[in-house]
């Protein structure tokens, strides 16, 4: 590798996103001077960016290297593999590839990004089709997933044979698609993997994730034990598999199939539009699925992980068109998502109140994880016997266990590398060689930003510690208002003293000292901060205006 990191004749693999955290996955191998970019994903944000929803992976690196970029490879349509894509692609101006459940999805944010003319989107039609760009040629895979047309890729390089995984499972009923089988993994293997780069997600699993065929008896046998009662089953939009199965519960308990949310509509007609819930039996809509006995009616709704704009949210606090009363029934086939637990708490309290019954996965069997536990993980061990295991999409706690995994099934290296981390996988031993930036950014506003930069520490610190405003006349006396700060009953008494405090230090300046600028910002600033902590505890965020001195 060069000193610019521009790789050389070598093998090099690069996470800029979902190595260290799970979501938002970005990932980069290099050969012959060339790059080759697989998924490019966002993650939603929490408390830790106030006021921003999106954040996506720093792509610095292969921005500054973007001449040396081949393409971008997506392996499926979840967003932390997607949603990124109409922010940056044109950008980084390179065909994408994509199976056309997946690549009409993309096409349809491109457009709604007004750059549908700008992207060069390349549709894999058939299973295990393949295509090559540079040093690398690509096949897709079928693999099961909670998503429509999940796929690993088989990379071949000069350097030997890399098996990415994408997110995945083993399913013998998965409902949509024919995964890849044992035969063919194990034939791949007999051929020889140098690397198999990993889902960690479910790791510490002991047990496999499931089928979805168990899945459709168990909602079935839910259903038709709440007969008589208006019944909501809550899922994951993108999980078609899960559709379809809703659909046919809905038809063999005699109900109709009533849709409550944009993105299921959105997945529905994409879905239909590529060969799949061709037989979903079609939605009433809200008003007749109102008017029908209570008994009579499955209504498939978003907002499972507690979003407050879903319809779930909005039944839950009475304020949507569908209504559940004392006796319905939610059923959540979803899994908690880690962070999500308080929003999905608030939702399912709301419900209790209105004495509606609630069941979850961990009372019945009607949801199953679309990742690899751990029998999983060792059975495509088994199958494809790789030289070495790089571990991702995980946090580090996750990453490690399955590096401990993969050696005791005797795989020989693994390599448990981090966001920014650059492994040389051929020639030569494998290892981490180099390490580069790998920061986050996140869509505030319009506005894609630095997620470390000032706009959002100081948001964090106004969170915090809330705001004091001092403007001060031509003759220095100062007004004080304030945003934040526990002092509603001494709110008054406060600014009183405040201000009393502002004009005592500043009459303390003296000559030249009244006409400096700084010193009397300063002088201000202090005084005020120092009022507010005395009445409040606090330590907020002073701001000055100054007349001109």
């Amino acid at each position: 590798m060069k000193k610019n990191f521009t790789p050389e004749d070598e093998l090099l693999f690069l996470a800029l996103g979902g190595s260290g955290e799970i979501g938002m996955n970005v990932n980069l191998y290099g050969c012959q001077g060339r790059w080759l970019m697989v998924d490019l994903g966002m993650t939603f944000s929490g408390d830790q960016y106030p006021g921003v929803d999106l954040v996506f992976a720093d792509l610095d690196f292969i921005e500054e290297r973007a001449d040396q970029l081949e393409a971008i490879v997506l392996t499926h349509a979840h967003e932390d593999h997607i949603g990124a894509v109409p922010y940056f692609a044109a950008d980084l101006g390179v065909p994408i590839y994509a199976t056309p459940f997946t690549a009409e999805l993309v096409r349809r944010k491109l457009e709604e990004a007004g750059i549908e003319h700008e992207i060069e989107l390349n549709i894999i039609n058939d299973d295990h089709g393949s295509f090559e760009v540079g040093p690398f040629a690509i096949t897709y895979l079928p693999l099961a997933h909670s998503i429509a047309e999940g796929n690993a890729l088989l990379i071949d390089t000069p350097h030997g044979r890399i098996f990415h995984t994408g997110d995945w499972k083993l399913d013998e009923d998965p409902i949509i698609g024919e995964p890849t089988t044992e035969e063919e993994l194990t034939e791949i293997g007999d051929e020889g993997v140098l690397a198999l780069v990993c889902d960690s997600t479910n790791v510490f699993n002991p047990a496999p994730s499931g089928s979805e065929g168990a899945v459709h008896r168990g909602l079935l046998e839910e259903v038709q034990r709440h007969a008589g009662k208006r019944v909501l089953v809550t899922t994951f939009a993108s999980n078609v598999a899960r559709l379809q199965t809703l659909g046919d519960v809905a038809r063999e308990t005699g109900r109709q199939l009533c849709v409550a949310g944009r993105s299921l509509d959105r997945i529905i007609e994409v879905s239909q539009e590529n060969g799949y819930l061709a037989d979903l039996p079609d939605p009433v809509d809200f008003d007749t699925a109102m008017a029908l006995p209570r008994g009579e009616v499955l209504i498939l709704a978003t907002g499972g992980q507690g979003e407050p704009r879903a319809a779930l949210a909005r039944i839950a606090e009475g304020n949507h068109p569908l209504e559940l009363v004392d006796g319905d029934v939610v059923l959540f086939s979803s899994r908690q998502i880690p962070g999500n637990e308080i929003s999905i708490g608030s939702v399912q309290n709301k419900l209790a109140e209105r004495g509606i019954t609630m069941v979850t996965d961990r009372q019945s069997m009607i949801h199953v994880s679309g990742h690899p536990g751990r029998p999983e993980l060792e059975a495509l061990y088994g199958w494809l016997r790789p030289d070495v295991l790089v571990p991702v999409h995980g946090e580090i706690r996750h990453m490690q266990e399955q590096a401990r995994l993969g050696a005791a099934n005797a795989i020989p290296v693994n390599v448990v590398q981090k966001n920014g981390d650059i492994v040389r996988l051929a020639p030569g031993a494998p290892g981490k060689i180099a390490e580069v930036r790998a920061g986050r950014l996140v869509l505030d506003g319009d506005i894609i930003v630095p997620a470390d930069g000032e706009a959002i520490a100081m948001r964090r610190r106004i969170m915090r510690e809330g705001v004091v405003i001092v403007a001060l006349d031509g003759d220095l006396n100062p007004r004080i208002d304030s945003v934040g700060l526990p002092l509603d009953e001494d709110y008054a008494e406060f600014l009183d003293e405040a201000q009393q405090d502002v004009v005592a230090a500043i009459r303390k300046l003296k000559g030249a000292a009244r006409k400096d600028a700084a010193l009397v910002h300063e002088t201000a600033r202090l005084a005020a901060r120092r009022a507010a902590l005395r009445w409040s505890g606090k330590r907020p965020q002073v701001r000055v205006i100054l007349p001109n001195l």
